[in-house]
Formats: structure tokens, C-alpha cells, sequence
């Protein structure tokens, strides 16, 4: 009597009308991605998310695309990456991740990068493993190019 109801509108459908390049569709994962957060610094569950991907297990991305989703200070970037793991699965993953100007211009499509991940829940979620030994990821490569010759 006093006044409409109003639909809610849900994080999901509020993103993709702000960001359409960041849909499901667009980054290429499937309906279980729970999405994008808009300021992880602000989100229990991004940064909780987050610590348990800097202790992930170690895989190899390759670079699909990338999305500039702010630049205060620093350019803040949602990267796609081709993932394989070491026990062969393979997938579409997604690394919300700060850069440097730097390593923004350095971004190539195709470029190979050690990434983390966590084998227990499978949501399409990596960072870039920066702390990588590298001994350890020419070993994870290696086995990678062993498997695909066999």
C-alpha cells in the first residue's frame, strides 16, 4: 500500500551489470565459480581464501586473458589461466592478484607462470605461486611434458 517491493538484487546479478567482462561467461568457469569479489581486502572469506592458496599445491597456468578490475595504487587484475596439476587434472582457473606496472606490461597470452591451488575444493581459484622454487616447477614441468608425450 505505502510502496513497491523491490527485487534484490544479489552480488552475482550486481556484478554482472557493472562488470559484464567479469561474468561467469566471460572468464570461461562454470556455474559452481562463486565469483569475483569487488574489494577482497573487505571479504572474511577472499582473505581466509586467499591464505589458504599461498599454501595451495603447486600447478602450471598458462596465461588466457586478463582483466584490469581497479588501479588504486597498484593495478589489481583478474588473470585466466589454463591450469594442469601435477596429477594431470586440468582446468580454468582464476587469479585475483596485485601487480606491478612492471609485471602488467609483461603480460603475454600464452606465458607459462607456477600458480597454487587447493586440491580439497576445486572452485576454479589460483594465485601465482611468487615463492615457487624453481627447481620445484622444472620439476612440475617436466613431469607435465613426460605425461603429454606418453
Amino acid at each position: 500500500m505505502f510502496g513497491s517491493k523491490k527485487k534484490k538484487i544479489g552480488l552475482n546479478e550486481l556484478m554482472e551489470q557493472l562488470r559484464p567482462d567479469l561474468t561467469r561467461e566471460s572468464l570461461g568457469v562454470g556455474p559452481d565459480f562463486p565469483g569475483v569479489a569487488p574489494n577482497p581486502l573487505l571479504s572474511g572469506d577472499a582473505r581466509r581464501r586467499n591464505a589458504e592458496l599461498r599454501a595451495g599445491a603447486l600447478a602450471l597456468g598458462v596465461l588466457v586473458d586478463w582483466r584490469e578490475v581497479s588501479n588504486d595504487g597498484s593495478p589489481r587484475v583478474v588473470l585466466m589461466l589454463d591450469v594442469e596439476t601435477a596429477d594431470g587434472i586440468a582446468f580454468r582457473g582464476i587469479a585475483d592478484e596485485d601487480l606491478t606496472i612492471t609485471e602488467l606490461v609483461r603480460l603475454v597470452p600464452g606465458q607459462t607462470m607456477p600458480v597454487r591451488y587447493r586440491p580439497a575444493v576445486m572452485d576454479h581459484y589460483v594465485a601465482l605461486a611468487r615463492d615457487a622454487d624453481p627447481a620445484d616447477v622444472q620439476r612440475l614441468s617436466d613431469l607435465i611434458a613426460n605425461r603429454k608425450r606418453v
